[in-house]
């Protein structure tokens, strides 16, 4: 799959941290259950690339990406590991010279500057990161006008209160939030009701 099929899958996709490496199938099948297939880990902690190689090999039903992928050895490990995507917080030359797009890379832009170096490279599907911070809504309608083939994935500072607002952009085709798999529940351990948030996710596409 490219990466415009991938983020058409889930209005929301989640943003994951894995602390503790036994957390990591449990959560995949909560929110696998609660109908979110698409799933972000992330590289921020230690258990992270571990973790995608469990979930990509023991949770079929999961589209296993990696996101915080900053180099080009990042970018290798991860696809040695099983993932499906990679997504990078930020764009650089080095970074879209060096990979060899076995799997598709979602980079992370925050100006118009950094878009049309991602395009001069053939991709035409980004991550407005972070979002809120960079102008948020307001940015993606200006960039929707020179700009109109290209599509979004915006994470940073999005939560259940504004995703709506997000995903009625035309050029938005999904966007990353933390709010899926809160801390406090997976320390806790509370899978049933990480689904019931998927699930409540899932019905932001029936309301645009």
């Amino acid at each position: 799959m490219n990466a415009r099929e991938i983020l058409k899958i889930n209005p929301v996709i989640p943003v994951i941290a894995i602390d503790d490496i036994n957390d990591a199938l449990p959560l995949a099948k909560a929110l696998v259950l609660g109908g979110v297939r698409v799933l972000e880990i992330t590289l921020r902690t230690p258990a992270g690339l571990k973790a995608i190689e469990l979930i990509s090999k023991e949770v079929p039903e999961a589209i296993v990406g990696a996101g915080t992928v900053i180099n080009a050895k990042q970018y290798k490990d991860v696809v040695n590991a099983g993932a499906k995507f990679a997504i990078s917080p930020g764009i650089t030359e080095k970074l879209l010279k060096e990979i060899d797009y076995k799997i598709p890379l979602i980079a992370g832009i925050a100006s118009p500057a950094e878009l049309m170096l991602g395009l001069e490279y053939g991709l035409d599907t980004f991550k407005l990161f972070p979002a809120s911070v960079v102008g948020g809504v307001p940015m993606l309608k200006a960039i929707y006008g020179p700009f109109s083939d290209v599509r979004f994935c915006p994470t940073g500072g999005i939560s259940e209160n504004n995703a709506k607002e997000y995903l009625s952009q035309p050029n938005v085709l999904c966007v990353g939030g933390s709010w899926l798999a809160p801390k406090e529940l997976i320390k806790a351990k509370n899978w049933d009701e990480i689904t019931n948030i998927a699930r409540k996710t899932l019905e932001l596409k029936n309301t645009l």
